[in-house]
């Protein structure tokens, strides 16, 4: 019974593979199961990279939005180098060229009965008591001097575009050379220096552009990029009188300079004489 069963199928599938639209059939089938699979396949790998992406932009985002010491100085602008600015006063201002002689004076420090023009501020508090001193720009420790005979403790912090500020008269400093500070950042307390002892307890503060100090008071609240174009006009003004100073003490002659062209004048018309 079952042989008869078999023979049966058999002649039955030998007439279904007769028809002429089995074949096309079965490879239109096949076709349409693999495009199905390359199809469902690249849908399983796009979705993969779909996970994927913001887990490598979180990384590439963690990596790069971490800017350098010398980018935030760039962009911050700078701030008192302490904190309760109510409680703190000048106890020497900057020297300033266009001041007033009133102000000149007040701006000269006394030391060993000399007379020295101050290249800073020196700020301390009521009541002469010691505080705080915070970096005024983020940026790199540089320097660190300690018991400077005439200046006290040093702290020079190096900042964008040849920007540095110093911190002097300090005590209890709180870093070192090569460290990297955030804007804020206390790096040491108010201290005492011989060049400025009449001060007491206080902060001298400089801010210094390629060497040359610059008025803190016109640099606060302002970029680096800001103090940078606001000292421009400043220092234009200061190469052309320079320039102008050479000029004329090239064309002008001393008096001994002025009698050795004469007497060679002279030698030259006696010797013409003689011939």
């Amino acid at each position: 019974m079952r042989e008869e069963e078999k023979k049966n199928t058999s002649q039955k599938m030998k007439k279904v593979f007769k028809n002429r639209w089995v074949f096309p059939a079965v490879y239109l089938m096949s076709a349409a199961i693999l495009i199905s699979g390359i199809i469902w396949y690249q849908m399983a790998g796009s979705g993969k990279e779909q996970v994927k992406g913001p887990q490598e932009s979180a990384v590439d985002e963690g990596m790069f939005n971490q800017p350098a010491e010398e980018v935030n100085s760039s962009v911050e602008p700078m701030a008192l180098p302490f904190k309760h600015e109510d409680k703190a006063v000048i106890k020497t201002n900057f020297y300033d060229e266009k001041a007033s002689a009133k102000e000149q004076q007040e701006a000269l420090v006394v030391y060993n009965n000399t007379y020295h023009p101050n290249t800073g501020i020196d700020y301390a508090v009521k009541g002469g008591k010691t505080f705080n001193v915070t970096a005024a720009l983020s940026g790199k420790v540089v320097k660190v001097e300690e018991n400077d005979a005439l200046l006290g403790n040093v702290i020079v912090i190096e900042h964008a575009d040849g920007f540095v500020t110093q911190y002097q008269s300090v005590q209890d400093i709180q870093v070192e050379k090569g460290d990297q500070v955030a804007q804020g950042d206390v790096i040491a307390k108010a201290g005492k220096s011989l060049l400025n002892e009449k001060a007491g307890t206080h902060l001298h503060f400089e801010v210094r552009k390629d060497k040359v100090a610059i008025n803190p008071q016109d640099c606060f609240d302002k970029t680096v990029a800001a103090i940078q174009e606001s000292i421009q006009p400043v220092q234009a003004e200061k190469s052309a009188d320079k320039e102008s100073e050479e000029s004329v003490e090239q064309t002008e002659e001393s008096p001994s300079d002025q009698e050795q062209n004469s007497s060679t004048i002279e030698e030259k018309e006696q010797s013409d004489s003689n011939s």
